[in-house]
């Protein structure tokens, strides 16, 4: 990234030690914000990512910043016999395990806290990977992304879903005036965290959206790198091959 944004700017703790506390505090309302946020898009945004991943009859999926598990869960009704959500944030995961508690796909996910950029599995583990807005999160890009690719089996898929900045006149007006005002406004009138919601806004504007993500994917060997503006350019989905 371009600037390295953390959630609590007078803390001395490492970035992902605050984004893992960040999360773990709005773990309890962060679903019905994201939809109220989103205006619901972002469910439509998941489905496309979904899509992506079960046309290419991957039979094992490792969704990395699986946060409440919505993704992850969204692969348990398709014949994928391998499915693993991580996150850093065990609260996050706490929402994820109760969703799944007593249903019949409840032994077809695993749900394991873990460092991003420390993934405790072997090289070509998985025939998919997926990250849905959490690949700003990571402390180090890069390296966050080259263990994606070492866990990645070869002619696997990775699929990124991520925030983007529109380009075009009047969306990127709108756009800036939403994020920058009313996201953070929302957050702070219905989190018990005042400045989560201003770091997951500002996280977004810096983040390298387009084809600067592309040309990051490429350096670390990703092949295949394309993405797909979604709704008038406020999300992205990113789709690469090892």
């Amino acid at each position: 990234m371009s600037k390295n944004v953390t959630p609590y700017k007078e803390s001395t703790l490492k970035k992902k030690e605050q984004v893992e506390h960040m999360f773990d505090t709005i773990s309890g309302n962060y679903d019905g914000l994201n939809r109220v946020i989103s205006f619901g898009l972002d469910v439509r945004w998941r489905k496309k990512v979904v899509k992506a991943v079960t046309d290419t009859k991957a039979k094992s999926v490792l969704d990395i910043a699986t946060g409440t598990g919505d993704l992850a869960i969204s692969f348990s009704k398709y014949d994928i016999p391998l499915i693993v959500g991580l996150d850093i944030s065990e609260g996050m995961l706490s929402v994820a395990r109760k969703k799944v508690l007593n249903k019949d796909f409840e032994n077809k996910i695993e749900f394991i806290q873990a460092d991003s950029e420390n993934l405790p599995f072997d090289d070509n583990s998985f025939d998919a990977i997926t990250v849905a807005f959490g690949v700003r999160n990571f402390e180090t890009l890069d390296k966050g992304l080259a263990e994606i690719y070492r866990v990645l089996r070869p002619s696997g898929i990775f699929v990124v879903l991520e925030t983007s900045v529109p380009t075009k006149t009047p969306f990127k007006q709108g756009y800036r005036f939403y994020t920058k005002k009313m996201m953070p406004l929302i957050g702070k009138l219905f989190s018990k965290d005042k400045v989560a919601y201003n770091y997951l806004s500002e996280s977004a504007s810096v983040f390298p959206y387009g084809e600067t993500f592309n040309n990051i994917l490429r350096k670390i060997g990703f092949k295949e790198v394309k993405n797909q503006p979604q709704t008038f350019g406020v999300a992205s989905i990113y789709t690469a091959s090892k």
